[in-house]
This record gives C-alpha cells, structure tokens and sequence, in this order.
C-alpha cells in the first residue's frame, strides 16, 4: 500500500490536533521528503541511530515523538554532529515528522493514554498544563492498588527501573495521573487535584524530598522508557488507517 505525504500529514493532524499546542519546538513534517510513501518506520527521537536505521530499512517517512528541532537548542547549521544527523534524511528523500507535546496529551494515542491502558487505569481525563493546554492523563484504577504492586507492575512493563517515593504509611493508591518524560515538577498538578500518585519519566532530587511531604507516591520510570507507547499506538492507529507497512525502531536509551 502507498500513501500520499499530504494525506499523511492530514491524518496525523486530525489525530493529533498540532495546531492547538504552543510546543517546545515545531510540530508536524519538519523535512520533506517523497511525496509516495510506501513504509513508514516510528521511533521515539530523531537521532542518528534511528535515522540510520530508517534507512538501512528502506522507510520513506520517519515519525518520531523527539523531532529535531528545539526553541532550547537555538538556531542550527547542517554542520558537525547534527549535519551528520540530518543530511541522510535530506539525501534520501526520507519525510520526518514530529510530534510532542500533541502525542503526550493524546486520550487515543498518546503516551499516557497507552501506558495507563497497560496498568489498567480506567476512566481518564486529561491532565497537566502547558500554556493552557494538557500534556498527560489521570485515571484511577477500579481497585486500589498496592503501591509495591504497581511499582513492580511499572518497572516489568517499562523494562527499566523506576524511582519510588512514597510516603510513609502509604500502602495503596486509587488514583494516578501520568506526564510521560521529563515532567518531575508537575506532581504538584497531581497534589491540586487530590491524586494518590504521579507517574512522570525523570525525577529530581528535591523532588523525591517535596513529593512525599506534600503525601504523593511519584514514580519516574525513564525519560525513553515512558515515552515508547505513545508512538507505537501511533504506529498501530496508522496501520489500521493505511494498510501500510510500518515498523517501530527500538533504541537502548536508559535515560
């Protein structure tokens, strides 16, 4: 099966709705490449171990989670280890995509959505907030769960090890809210809405501290490894759209 780069683009924007986020860098097709796409590879970030790998597998369009380009970073030039990152999508025609902030906050594909569906959090809205708009999910579960259970539960399905703070006597949890990544700072978010727990990705050292005082169980299970299954939902959704042939690029990330 071969799709058209546009018609892509305008279902990933259907989805996804890029436009109502103010983001961290541009959402959407950030290199243009062949207008027929007849395999699309998915990853979490646009680095040069997936990129080559996109390529060694023949995919004309690449659609990740982590684009290439950041407000933080600055101005660019193709040169030195990013030119070295970005020239062979340019030199093989291959499309890139990227999108965000729209796939954390996503209640179909994001990554929240799909992590909460692999613990069996039920009942979801959305959560967090990013100049005005969500970038997570908070659910509870239909019983409570002991905190112990759900943090070997987390760390079996994240295949990584997960930072558990947890204050003391807390045994169970009902409720959770989820902001895959780098969102430490936002268990405060999970405390204003009187949330047993917070998933997030990182965890900083004052946070371990704040989180359990204010009476939150915070877990961080890895930037990469709490962002795997927005994509890959993203993936199956663009199979079943498509009928085309996709494949997800793993990385050993252990960020």
């Amino acid at each position: 099966m071969t799709v058209n780069r546009e018609e892509l683009e305008s279902f990933f924007s259907g989805l996804l709705n890029p436009q109502e986020f103010e983001d961290y860098g541009p959402n959407g097709l950030q290199i243009t490449g062949k207008e027929k796409i007849n395999r699309i590879a998915f990853a979490v970030s646009a680095c040069r171990e997936s990129i080559t790998a996109a390529i060694a597998k023949n995919a004309d369009c690449l659609v990740v989670h982590h684009g290439l380009f950041w407000k933080f970073h600055g101005p660019l030039t193709l040169t030195g280890a990013f030119g070295k990152r970005v020239i062979p999508l340019v030199k093989n025609d291959i499309n890139l995509f990227g999108y965000h902030l729209p796939l954390d906050a996503n209640l179909k594909v994001g990554n929240a959505k799909a992590l909460a569906d692999k613990i069996d959090l039920i009942k979801l809205n959305t959560f967090g907030d990013y100049k005005g708009m969500p970038t997570g999910a908070w659910g509870s579960f239909d019983q409570a769960i002991e905190v112990n259970k759900l943090h070997q539960l987390l760390e079996k399905i994240l295949n990584h090890s997960v930072i558990l703070a947890c204050p003391e006597g807390m045994n169970k949890i009902s409720t959770l809210g989820i902001i895959t990544g780098g969102a430490n700072s936002q268990w405060r978010l999970a405390k204003d809405l009187n949330l047993d727990g917070y998933l997030t990705g990182e965890i900083s050292e004052h946070d371990w501290h704040e989180s359990q005082e204010a009476g939150i169980a915070m877990f961080a299970g890895g930037h990469h490894a709490t962002e795997k299954f927005g994509i890959c939902a993203l993936m199956e959704k663009t199979k079943d759209e498509f009928g085309i042939d996709c494949f997800f690029i793993p990385s050993n990330n252990p960020a």
